[in-house]
């Protein structure tokens, strides 16, 4: 009898040789690691999902804070800026335009449109200019102004004179020449229309006496 058969034991319950039953080991201590394991895990992540949320909150309300700072920094003038501007548009003096009738003007044709230059002297007198020479351009501009018209005169001559004449057409261009006087030859070209209306040409000389500052910069 086997030493491993208890005693009054025999048959088919007999143990024989050196094989004997092993008891499992209980798996209640792996359940109890598997589950620390996880639980730290689990922390672990929940800690860093917190941490990446906190950053996207906490970098959104920083730019919103950079936004609005920026934004009032654009909007809203410092303070005395209103008033430094002002003072410095108002310091600025208005340009002095002479009158139209202190301008004598010469109106040429340089074009085969016969009658034009008496026609726009005509007008030119309406407006307020004193009117000299009217007749046909002379043979370096005959047939020669391709533009609206040339102003020519003296290099001495007011560019305050040529700017309320030039006032009058659009598209004209300046030269000046060796003359002594100070009155300014208008040489009307092959693309004159018609002078400007004199709302139009009023509202350039305006602009011309009261230059306007340069706008603000805004967002």
């Amino acid at each position: 009898m086997s030493m491993l058969t208890p005693p009054g034991m025999g048959g088919k319950y007999r143990v024989t040789g050196a094989a004997y039953p092993r008891m499992s080991r209980p798996r209640r201590r792996r359940r109890i690691i598997f589950t620390a394991l996880g639980a730290v895990l689990g922390l672990a992540l929940l800690g860093y999902g917190s941490l990446q949320l906190m950053n996207v909150f906490r970098g959104e309300s920083g730019s919103g804070k950079h936004s609005a700072a920026a934004g009032r920094d654009c909007a809203t003038p410092k303070p005395g800026a209103g008033a430094q501007a002002a003072v410095s548009a108002s310091a600025k003096p208005a340009v002095v335009l002479p009158q139209p009738g202190e301008i004598t003007v010469n109106v040429y044709n340089a074009t085969p449109r016969a009658g034009l230059a008496k026609a726009v002297g005509d007008e030119l007198k309406k407006r307020g200019f004193t009117i000299g020479k009217v007749g046909n351009a002379p043979a370096d501009f005959d047939k020669k102004v391709p533009g609206t018209g040339t102003l020519l005169g003296s290099p001495k001559t007011d560019k305050a004179a040529f700017s309320v004449v030039g006032a009058q057409l659009a598209g004209d261009t300046l030269q000046t020449d060796d003359r002594e006087g100070t009155d300014i030859d208008l040489i009307l070209g092959d693309a004159f229309q018609d002078l400007s209306p004199k709302d139009v040409a009023d509202k350039e000389l305006a602009l011309l006496a009261n230059p306007q500052p340069a706008p603000a910069k805004t967002c």
